[in-house]
């Protein structure tokens, strides 16, 4: 017992509750689940939840062959199309993933302990399209620590509202301007409301507010080497920026955040047993290899906050995080920071609206390549002597 305490209480990951932030995982895979390595994560390392989206779906079911056996038994019951296959694969995923996380939702009082299962990407301009989706795909999984993930575009922050009033629980992904964010909880509180005013309960339903950060960095940074090389003579100016303009972005949204949660609208809701949407930093994996490998887990650490951390950035900071409030430290020197990215022309607004439609554009892509693969597997097994022997087999000849 004192042994088992005394790692919990050396592990950064775990200690991160200290100061109110949740870890989950950015990662997904049947094998990872199966094999109790993601238990182990939640038994040992504080883990609270899983986010997912059509790239790590990709990387798990369209390359090697860990799927073949449940496609193969698949097939052998009846003809279904990839994107049906897709669906029935990825629901086995979530589910099993939320009954591993479901303890940490009980315990947490529904706060934490959630799986999302993103929207198909090609529906991120849908409102109609999306809710209909959301919707399907949360009675097809049918577990109450399940997340709806939908794209903080201006059609899914429509979906947003309406899903949140029909009692979803929603993650909100996508996000890089404090513009979008802002419409994002203002659409959830919306909800809320709309769900109060039919006389239903507002309490235990969840949310987050996906907001991006390193991929802002890694924008910022090459306009400011480019233009470093080019010998701009703001070079000083424009190289003490580097690696600050993403956490400075972060931190101020995370004010508006505070802000709005102490406003009078938020606590009528509150009052009703409403729980806030907290923001949930994402794309918190470094890029550039000059930086700490940690830097936007150690950087944006702060209350009621979540954490979705790539693998291998979440073994990274179990060996050498620090955990400290830095979430609202030197909220004047972000204000700075981003003062100073305008004045030099560094166009965050044209970066983050840029950044959102490579994003979509990323997924549909990864998506339709994941649907194509299974195509390929499909057609495979239905010529290959595998999946006739597996067919006659369950027919019993």
């Amino acid at each position: 017992m004192n042994e088992s305490r005394s790692i919990a209480v050396s592990n950064p990951l775990c200690e991160l509750a200290r100061f109110g932030q949740s870890p989950w995982l950015d990662f997904i895979q049947r094998a990872f689940t199966e094999n109790g390595s993601l238990k182990r994560l939640v038994d040992h390392d504080g883990l609270k939840g899983v986010t997912s989206n059509p790239a790590i779906f990709q990387k798990a079911m369209g390359e090697g062959s860990e799927y073949d056996t449940r496609i193969c038994q698949v097939l052998s019951e009846r003809r279904v199309d990839a994107a049906t296959l897709y669906e029935i694969l990825a629901v086995e995923d979530i589910q099993a993933a939320a009954r591993v996380l479901h303890p940490v939702y009980e315990a947490s009082r529904r706060i934490d302990g959630y799986v999302s299962l993103e929207v198909a990407p090609h529906l991120a301009h849908d409102a109609i399209g999306t809710l209909a989706e959301a919707r399907h795909l949360w009675k097809r999984v049918d577990r109450p620590n399940l997340m709806i993930k939908i794209p903080g575009t201006q059609e899914g922050v429509e979906a947003v509202r309406t899903a949140i009033a029909d009692g979803m629980n929603v993650n909100v992904t996508l996000l890089f301007s404090l513009g979008a964010y802002k419409k994002v909880l203002d659409a959830y509180m919306a909800g809320l409301e709309a769900r109060h005013a039919q006389g239903l309960p507002v309490s235990g339903i969840a949310s987050v507010a996906s907001f991006f950060v390193s991929r802002i960095d890694a924008r910022i940074d090459a306009a400011i080497d480019a233009r470093v090389a080019a010998a701009d003579p703001e070079a000083g100016a424009l190289e003490n920026l580097r690696g600050k303009v993403a956490i400075a972005n972060a931190r101020m949204a995370y004010q508006y955040w505070r802000e709005v949660t102490q406003g009078a609208r938020w606590r009528r809701l509150a009052a009703l047993g409403a729980q806030p949407q907290r923001l949930l930093w994402a794309s918190t994996g470094t890029k550039d290899p000059a930086y700490s490998d940690v830097l936007y887990v150690d950087a944006l650490i702060g209350p009621e906050t979540v954490n979705t951390i790539p693998l291998a950035t979440f073994a990274a900071f179990r060996d050498h995080g620090t955990v400290a409030p830095t979430l609202t430290q030197d909220i004047p020197g972000a204000e700075r920071v981003l003062h100073e990215a305008d004045r030099l022309g560094l166009d965050l607004a044209g970066v983050t609206d840029a950044l959102l439609h490579e994003g979509l554009a990323a997924f549909d892509a990864a998506f339709i390549a994941l649907r194509q693969s299974i195509s390929m597997k499909i057609s495979s097994m239905e010529k290959g002597s595998a999946f006739a022997n597996l067919h006659e087999d369950s027919s019993g000849r």
